[in-house]
């Protein structure tokens, strides 16, 4: 099966979502592409933590997914995404442990104080 035919949205919650984002038609894009893949990609990019440019081929030039997925961060549609949905969402089944929560590379080695002699 390929990446691009792996659906991490469903088409119920596509139905919910699809208004909340811009307009397919009227973009100056040539030609412009569809908003599911587009959405399907950042996701698969966001949860398998890959570089930009690992994203697989199925999805299109890394660059497209990329620049739109920059482009509506700065208009601020995932966050009137997140308003919309928050109350909808449960977080009953949520578990957070060591294996899910890492710290920075840079969170280990840091200097040790040396014990002070009196």
């Amino acid at each position: 099966m390929k990446t691009s035919e792996r659906n991490f949205i469903t088409n119920s919650m596509w139905k919910k979502l699809s208004p909340l984002l811009p307009a397919e038609k009227g973009r100056s894009a040539r030609p412009p592409k569809p908003n599911r893949p587009m959405v399907e990609a950042m996701i698969w990019k966001l949860r398998t933590g890959s570089p930009w440019r690992d994203l697989p081929k199925e999805f299109g030039p890394w660059e497209s997914v990329y620049t739109r997925f920059s482009r509506w961060s700065e208009q601020g549609i995932f966050e009137k995404i997140f308003a919309e949905v928050k109350d909808h969402l449960s977080c009953d089944d949520v578990a957070l442990d060591s294996t899910t929560v890492r710290a920075h590379q840079h969170a280990h080695g840091a200097a040790k104080k040396k014990a002070s002699k009196k």
